[in-house]
């Protein structure tokens, strides 16, 4: 099966109408990105609140961790980390332009943290990393395509 070329027409300031192409199935993995990010914002939230309020949860004590900070510390690490990445996933399902590179950058974060945090609880910071990798992946292979349709 092939693909067509589709185009759209749409004004520019100055001129008269000018053909951009118009936006693939692909601009689907952006919508992708931004559900994600708000799993992963939520899964953030979670991990926190279990760090601050239930801390024998997990497999090692703080004295195990690969960064030596108390669960406290790393409960509100995740808890803020979780709200940033959850309202950068709302504008990104929003299309916002400020969102896609957020998105990237909280995303690259969160991946760090989880590293930072895999020694207290390896399966969930693995697959946190995976939803990281994911979003970093949509959003920079298919985020401007985006802009034809913001447009």
């Amino acid at each position: 099966m092939t693909e067509t070329n589709r185009s759209t027409s749409v004004p520019v300031q100055g001129t008269s109408w000018q053909t951009q192409p118009a936006p693939t199935a692909w601009v689907g993995w952006i919508a992708f990105a931004g559900t994600m990010m708000l799993l992963l914002g939520t899964f953030h939230v979670i991990q926190g609140l279990v760090a601050l309020f239930q801390q024998e949860y997990y497999l090692v004590g703080a004295n195990g961790l690969t960064v030596k900070l108390d669960y406290t510390q790393w409960g509100w690490t995740h808890v803020i980390l979780g709200v940033l990445i959850l309202s950068a996933g709302i504008g990104l399902i929003a299309g916002q332009m400020w969102a896609r590179v957020v998105a990237v950058i909280f995303a690259f974060a969160s991946a760090i943290v989880n590293i930072g945090f895999i020694a207290a609880y390896a399966v969930w910071s693995t697959i946190m990393i995976a939803i990281d990798v994911l979003v970093i992946w949509a959003v920079t292979v298919h985020g401007s395509e985006m802009k034809s349709v913001d447009a």
